[in-house]
């Protein structure tokens, strides 16, 4: 066959190795033969999807006029971006269901612990926390403690929208606080009603909603004369949401700082995915902890001014059920003004333990949504090393 119906590539061309590289098994004197427009160019990783049988086989054949058949690629072990891209999905997957649904039993208890001034018991220790809400567990049902999960992804869904909005409008994105506050107060409800008292006929997925549009119009059924306008809560959610966003970001650049200055140069010949994701989802979740320590008492005081009014019975923290003498579920009647008369009834009353009521509750969510990193990060990392070894 004339030379003249091949078309060559410029003698300059040196990509992929097609010059007589052994790890192609090609030959110097079929060179001319393997530049052909006709043939699959041959690439790293699927350099055999051309080939035939017998050349799979190692029983090598030379190429002729004819076309070799195209085969099926045989699945194997994905590259490493997309090991890389893996590791970042599931380490943040695991991030985010444990922090908004196997923490949520420590959400409910930790509001039922802040707005619970009859308890004797503070539960400051994660440890009483954790025998309590096993022991309202035991007596009411799992359901007890995984109350309100629907409406606090409501709440979200309605943040997260209102923030797209305001941002595109305003510089302060952080005002979406205000926005879902009447939909926040019915949230917290459905979070700290006791199981016991609850009407499963009329309670659904969507009574977030109209519980919220009724406490914004002031429409509905009435409720106590003690219930608090939404206009004297929006300046203290407002600053409470600030506050948080402002210290959970300085924390986590802090972090962030300190992890790129002290970790080494990473290896370029065999770089660890992680390393590109769980040092931020560590920053993240370290910010936010110290945020919640921090604004725990704004938190709190938030809370009670929040259910004030709303004629909620919410179920007993002090052991109630479990062989405790005390009753099972508590009326919520509160008279505060405000927030300043809130806080100086908190500390008149209850001391300056009364504002960090239910700490304990905190401290074990975020030590659970920490250990679960932790674990999911060596998972991983064997499951890497595994598919490089293989």
């Amino acid at each position: 066959m004339d030379r003249s119906s091949f078309s060559r590539r410029p003698d300059s061309f040196d990509g992929l190795g097609y010059r007589g590289d052994p790890l192609f098994g090609f030959r110097e004197q079929d060179q001319l033969q393997q530049h052909r427009v006709t043939e699959p160019p041959d690439i790293p990783g699927s350099r055999n999807l051309h080939l035939t049988g017998d050349q799979r086989t190692g029983e090598r054949t030379p190429q002729t006029g004819e076309r070799a058949g195209w085969v099926a690629p045989q699945p194997g072990l994905p590259p490493a971006e997309q090991l890389s891209r893996f590791a970042g999905f599931g380490i943040g997957l695991v991030s985010l269901f444990t922090e908004n649904v196997l923490a949520h039993p420590c959400i409910v208890f930790r509001r039922q612990c802040q707005v619970n001034y009859h308890a004797r018991c503070y539960h400051l220790s994660p440890f009483s926390a954790v025998a309590v809400m096993y022991s309202i567990t035991k007596a009411q049902g799992p359901k007890a403690l995984w109350k309100g999960m629907g409406s606090t992804f409501i709440v979200h869904g309605i943040m997260l929208g209102a923030e797209g909005v305001i941002s595109e409008l305003t510089p302060l994105p952080r005002l979406t606080a205000m926005v879902a506050l009447p939909f926040y107060c019915a949230s917290l409800i459905e979070t700290v009603q006791s199981e016991i008292v609850r009407d499963e006929a009329s309670s659904g997925l969507l009574d977030c909603l109209r519980e919220g549009v009724t406490r914004l119009l002031g429409v509905g059924a009435p409720h106590s004369c003690r219930l608090l306008p939404l206009r004297s809560l929006l300046l203290p959610a407002a600053l409470h949401a600030v506050l948080r966003y402002a210290i959970a970001s300085c924390v986590q650049r802090g972090v962030l700082w300190l992890q790129q200055r002290g970790r080494q140069a990473p290896r370029a010949d065999s770089p660890d995915p992680l390393d590109a994701y769980f040092p931020e989802l560590a920053a993240a979740w370290a910010g936010a902890l110290v945020a919640d320590v921090l604004l725990f008492p704004a938190e709190t005081a938030l809370h009670r001014l929040s259910l004030q009014g709303t004629r909620t019975i919410i179920d007993a923290t002090d052991g109630a059920g479990a062989g405790g003498n005390g009753p099972l579920v508590l009326p919520v009647n509160t008279q505060y003004d405000g927030v300043s008369d809130c806080l100086h009834a908190m500390r008149r009353r209850e001391g300056t333990a009364g504002f960090y009521r239910g700490f304990g509750a905190l401290v074990a969510q975020y030590a659970l949504h920490g250990t679960l990193l932790a674990a999911a990060r060596t998972l991983l990392r064997l499951l890497l090393l595994e598919g490089r070894a293989a």
